[in-house]
């Protein structure tokens, strides 16, 4: 982990992560967050509605990538904004495995007084599922 405004570049990967998936983690956050739509734990409704099966809550996507955010920067108090755009769903077969997010963080942009702009990419086997999506953290002095 480096911090010093020195020690980062623009393009620089300075995190990644890679998150499993399964349904149990869907009714888990379900749980939390109140978000029962059966699109994301009936599979017989998901497709009925057109969907190719269960697919994770944006929401909880998006908590991934950020996962790799607070991870790098150490406190998720550091992060000033976050921000992503739907893009596809992250289908969530009925198996062992799962599905699995791929996150990688790269520096953007340094905005100076020791703040940086991280690019996002949340990948499923090589597909993107966000957009547009971008932190901007303080960083430890």
């Amino acid at each position: 982990m480096t911090y010093a405004g020195e020690d980062l570049e623009v393009g620089q990967v300075v995190a990644t992560g890679r998150f499993g998936v399964q349904r149990m983690n869907l009714l888990m956050y379900a749980g939390a967050s109140g978000d029962f739509n059966v699109i994301h734990w009936n599979e017989r409704l998901a497709t009925a509605v057109g969907l190719p099966n269960v697919i994770a809550h944006g929401m909880f996507t998006m908590s991934q990538a950020g996962r790799v955010v607070t991870d790098w920067v150490g406190d998720p108090g550091r992060v000033e904004s976050f921000g992503v755009r739907f893009t596809k769903p992250v289908v969530v077969p009925d198996d062992d495995h799962g599905a699995h997010i791929d996150v990688t963080a790269t520096v953007a942009e340094l905005l100076g007084d020791g703040r940086v702009r991280l690019d996002l990419i949340a990948e499923v086997d090589g597909v993107g599922v966000l957009g547009n999506a971008t932190a901007v953290v303080r960083l430890p002095v």
